[in-house]
């Protein structure tokens, strides 16, 4: 009998209505399975894997794959339709509550802006920059200028050649900002531009500016230039809420949309006394950070939208919906093995996308190394082309709505939220949050969750705490001007710390001649060591220390004897579980006859082995672990 499947033909005309299903089942030749059943054979398999025991409960297993966010929100490994029984309507795109997307008709055909940074200081530099940028399929600019870029002064300079009807320029000029917005508006009468045409951003921020660094003029000195943009310029907005120096500093998703909507309702009360809500609204436009936690991201800008519709709402107001800039986290970019940054930001960059923002910045992968090269600038606008153009991600609005997990992490999220939002209004609002170091110390909670995270590599980070290659070669740029003191919320890049220990490792190669060195005092034939000693070899090497090993040993005298032409007080024991019974404590032993001032063991036995200083083992805390290799190698230990 022939297995080959062929669609019967298409009568001419098409196919009759009455042939056509009312409802389209995809897996209606099986049964469908309970919550119960499908709970049991989950149960099932992490019985087998022994990750419960057999005596469990039902859904013990399934409880061993839900975890917890840095939020409190629980994610579960499966979502069903009667996970969101309940939860608010989402509504339609281009209508409040505005879940779905502040246009009805999404971002088709062309697709969101895609707008890039540049901080560059040299004027002529920037307008090079930017002119390429424009002319290769960005659509508008983020402008560093001031203490953030090129003096205020080379504005006109540097746009010279930019159609300000045609690109937005959005501005970001730290302090300097009323000068900026002042001298971008001059310029736009310079060129001609009328005021119902011109595009762009002016950038005022005060409460951002204090979150950075800890000062910052008061909210009511955007009132006069807001009050002028509202009236002569309604394709400008005036404001931006900048909820990135939250994320910036280690802080959870959820902190990050509640200070984003008390940094909100601080613009609205003080545009509100010359201005209707609606029209006070239309002038901001909110700053979120795009992760590489996909959901997580996507969720999140949903629920941004959603909660400021509630605060309008609240307000009295049924709209606008919100302006989102969705920018790709610069400080989880790595500058160890930085082409992994590309992976970082296609991932992120596609979130926002997904997400609803309407514009979205993906950095130059080099960016944390210094000054980005054209290269690295054409990668990072040719990656969101490739999601919009290729990919198509614009051609639908809202991709992830439906999703039972998605619409449910978008409550869970807009919840938690609220919450914040609720503590700071309660603490005087987001600048006497701010002053009084409510943000700070609630942030600092989450950050510390997130740097446990990094040390014990639950949080890994490729090509610095996993997969790290001792042998790459260095990506040289033109370093960038010393940062200044933030002097607010504190700046937080999980790969820093891991960073700094290459970095001596580096300098040690460059003063001896060789790297620092851990030892690999395996036991037994190659089958039994290998895995504790791959594991514990990459461990090492996110610190920069190299591991010769042994190789297959048949005895302690073995390993001590190869130990001692190696040239290093530091030895790690690795094989199975079977032959540390046999052989850890008598190798242990040998290796300190031998030299080794400092022991450690791969693996977590259930009894401490005699001779032994620490262990390597899956969630330990690595960060300090290589430390106290180093300190070893120092004479410290």
């Amino acid at each position: 009998m022939s297995t080959t499947h062929e669609d019967p033909p298409v009568p001419e005309g098409g196919v009759p209505d009455e042939l056509v299903p009312d409802e389209l089942v995809l897996a209606g030749e099986f049964d469908t399975p309970s919550r119960d059943e499908w709970t049991a054979a989950v149960d099932g398999v992490l019985r087998k894997a022994r990750r419960i025991t057999d005596d469990a409960p039902l859904g013990a297993g399934v409880e061993k794959l839900a975890w917890t966010t840095p939020d409190g929100i629980r994610v579960q490994p499966l979502y069903a339709a009667e996970d969101v029984e309940g939860l608010p309507a989402t509504g339609v795109p281009g209508s409040a509550p505005y879940v779905r997307g502040d246009l009805a008709t999404g971002h088709v055909p062309g697709g969101w802006d895609v707008r890039q940074q540049h901080a560059l200081a040299d004027p002529e530099a920037a307008k090079l920059a930017v002119m390429a940028d424009l002319e290769c399929g960005v659509s508008s600019i983020w402008l560093g200028l001031g203490p953030n870029g090129a003096p205020v002064s080379s504005l006109a300079a540097i746009l010279d050649e930019v159609l300000l009807d045609l690109a937005p320029v959005v501005l970001d000029a730290g302090p300097e900002a009323e000068a900026a917005a002042e001298a971008f508006l001059a310029l736009a009468a310079d060129k001609g531009v009328a005021g119902d045409a011109l595009l762009g951003t002016l950038g005022l921020d005060p409460v951002g500016l204090r979150a950075r660094t800890g000062s910052g003029p008061a909210v009511e000195s955007v009132v006069p230039l807001a009050t002028r943009v509202a009236n002569e310029f309604p394709h400008v907005k005036a404001v931006v809420v900048d909820a990135t120096p939250v994320h910036e500093a280690g802080g959870s998703d959820a902190q990050e949309l509640g200070f984003s909507l008390a940094a909100g309702v601080e613009y609205l009360r003080a545009l509100t006394a010359d201005l209707d809500v609606p029209t006070a609204a239309r002038l901001l436009e909110f700053r979120y950070a795009a992760t590489g936690e996909q959901f997580p991201t996507i969720a999140k800008l949903r629920a941004a939208r959603r909660l400021w519709s509630r605060v309008l709402e609240a307000s009295g107001a049924d709209g606008p919906g919100q302006a989102q800039h969705a920018v790709v986290s610069p400080t989880m970019f790595t500058r160890r093995d930085p082409w992994v940054n590309m992976l970082r930001g296609t991932v992120s960059g596609f979130a926002a996308g997904v997400g609803g923002a309407d514009a979205v910045t993906v950095p130059p992968f080099d960016s944390a190394l210094g000054q980005s090269e054209p290269f690295s600038r054409r990668v990072a606008r040719n990656t969101q082309t490739l999601l919009i153009e290729e990919s198509h991600l614009a051609r639908v609005i809202d991709p992830a709505g439906g999703s039972w997990y998605v619409e449910h992490l978008t409550d869970d999220l807009a919840q938690a939220a609220w919450a914040f939002f609720q503590e700071i209004e309660g603490a005087g609002g987001a600048v006497a949050a701010l002053d009084s170091g409510l943000v700070a110390e609630k942030v600092a909670e989450v950050r510390a969750i997130r740097e446990k995270g990094v040390a014990t590599r639950k949080t890994p980070l490729t090509g610095v705490s996993e997969f790290p290659n001792l042998d790459e070669k260095p990506v040289e740029r033109t370093p960038l001007p010393a940062p200044v003191e933030r002097g607010g919320l504190p700046l937080y890049r999980p790969a820093e710390a891991y960073e700094a220990y290459r970095d001596r490792s580096d300098a040690l190669l460059a003063e001896k001649g060789e790297r620092p060195q851990a030892f690999l005092a395996t036991l037994g034939p190659l089958a039994a060591y290998t895995a504790r000693a791959a594991f514990a070899r990459n461990l090492l090497q996110a610190g920069g220390i190299a591991g010769p090993e042994a190789g297959p040993t048949e005895c302690a005298e073995d390993v001590a004897k190869a130990f001692e032409g190696v040239g290093t007080p530091v030895a790690v024991i690795c094989s199975t579980d079977k032959l540390y019974d046999e052989r850890a404590e008598t190798t242990a032993a040998a290796l300190r006859e031998a030299g080794a001032a400092y022991v450690l063991l791969a693996g977590r036995p259930k009894e401490p082995v005699p001779g032994v200083d620490g262990y390597l083992f899956a969630g330990c805390d690595a960060l300090a672990v290589i430390g106290d290799v180093y300190g070893a190698l120092e004479g410290e230990k």
